[in-house]
């Protein structure tokens, strides 16, 4: 009995002492941001690193508003950009399931204006040669950024947000297709935003509500949209740049979409028109990590989410790092090296322009959501703050596996 209860005591001491270790490598994880807050790269950033509904670790560092001192909160409002582009394809694989369309359709047979679109098989100054693609763009190809569609095909004049859903796509549908469908991978904002002309399509609903019926309300994801409410604008996190000759950052704006944002008549930018928070993120990534159930509720089978977190690309060159494959909507860790090295194969996820990250292990359950507002960063992808939050979760990741969470 005595033998018992030392080694009761001895057991309940470790726990202790790992649950410590723990809440010291959650203090980390912001700690490796607020290093780049003090060194003026960024103004603030929100961190969240979770096992499935498990929250390890949720750090708010820095500032919202850096010029008034407004301290960043946990639920600080950040534009998420392409990290939009995971949430339409979402929408677009939930209609699948419901077979209100299929993905390997035919664009053309949801938006017409795209039938008898055009190949450019060459051009020079005095010459354009347009041949017949050897199959029409489908679903999947869009998706998959495999379309050909090029990625200047909405770059008229104005923000992003100034063209409604229908304006993009019929700009696209006679825009000449940059390669063979299916054939190589180049990332296409036009292309994501034709997956939103036709969720209104298939819905008969406009892209925002669509998206609040299917994505938004079934997952409680309460402060993610399209246009902001003044409320939520107080929350707002302030996009910076960094201005070279002052060394300092100073506010960017969000050039792609239009002032105010409270403004109802800005139009939903499938590709990038999102803002969200750690929390609205954590619950996107928990479904994915959950067999498609959220809330009591299946929201997507376990068959299309696997077919989501599949590398469609193979060997072609995908993402914007080295080792990534391209899944439905998302990018895949395909070789962990370097800026993912940390991650496990089969991690799935996205970032955006100005530094948001969000990525999660379908296996593991591990979610990590890095949330900063820094414009003008020669790659999202690849930048230190990645880095470091990267590094640091993964401790806290590794501290939990050793501790009786719940799975």
């Amino acid at each position: 009995m005595k033998i018992r209860s030392t080694f009761m005591k001895t057991a309940l001491l470790f726990a202790a002492l790992l649950l410590s270790m723990l809440h010291a490598r959650a203090d980390s994880v912001g700690e490796a941001l607020e290093v780049f807050v003090k060194e003026g790269h960024i103004a603030g950033a929100v961190t969240l690193v979770a096992k499935r509904e498990q929250i390890l670790s949720m750090q708010a560092v820095g500032w919202q508003v850096l010029e008034t001192r407004r301290p960043m909160e946990q639920d600080s409002l950040f534009w998420i950009a392409s990290m939009t582009k995971p949430v339409i394809a979402l929408a677009i694989l939930m209609l699948h399931d419901d077979g209100r369309l299929d993905i390997h359709d035919p664009v053309e047979r949801y938006l017409p204006e795209f039938k008898g679109q055009m190949l450019l098989q060459e051009k020079s100054d005095d010459r354009v040669v347009l041949v017949k693609p050897a199959r029409p763009v489908t679903i999947k190809d869009l998706l998959t950024h495999t379309s050909g569609i090029a990625g200047n095909a909405n770059a008229e004049p104005g923000p992003a947000d100034s063209r409604t859903p229908r304006e993009s796509a019929v700009i696209c549908a006679l825009t000449p297709l940059q390669f063979e469908p299916g054939s190589k991978w180049a990332y296409s904002n036009p292309g994501i935003n034709t997956l939103g002309r036709i969720i209104e399509v298939v819905t008969g609903e406009d892209l925002s509500k669509a998206m609040s019926n299917y994505v938004f309300r079934p997952l409680n994801m309460k402060s993610t949209t399209f246009v902001p409410t003044t409320k939520q604008i107080e929350q707002l996190a302030v996009s910076y740049k960094m201005d070279d000759e002052l060394r300092r950052i100073v506010p960017s704006g969000i050039p792609y979409l239009s002032e105010p944002y409270t403004s109802t008549k800005r139009q939903p930018f499938g590709a990038g028109g999102l803002f969200s928070t750690a929390e609205d993120l954590h619950k996107l990534c928990l479904m994915m990590v959950s067999g498609g159930e959220a809330n009591r509720r299946k929201h997507l089978s376990k068959e299309t989410l696997a077919l989501m977190f599949q590398n469609h690309t193979g060997d072609m060159k995908a993402g914007f790092v080295e080792g990534m494959g391209m899944g439905l909507g998302l990018q895949v860790v395909a070789r962990p090296t370097g800026v993912t090295a940390k991650l496990s194969a089969g991690t799935a996820g996205h970032g955006g322009a100005h530094g948001t990250q969000m990525w999660f292990d379908p296996a593991s359950g591990s979610i990590q959501i890095m949330l900063i507002q820094r414009a003008g960063l020669p790659n999202g992808d690849a930048s230190p703050m990645r880095q470091a939050f990267h590094d640091a979760a993964a401790k806290v990741l590794q501290d939990a596996a050793s501790l009786p969470l719940e799975n």
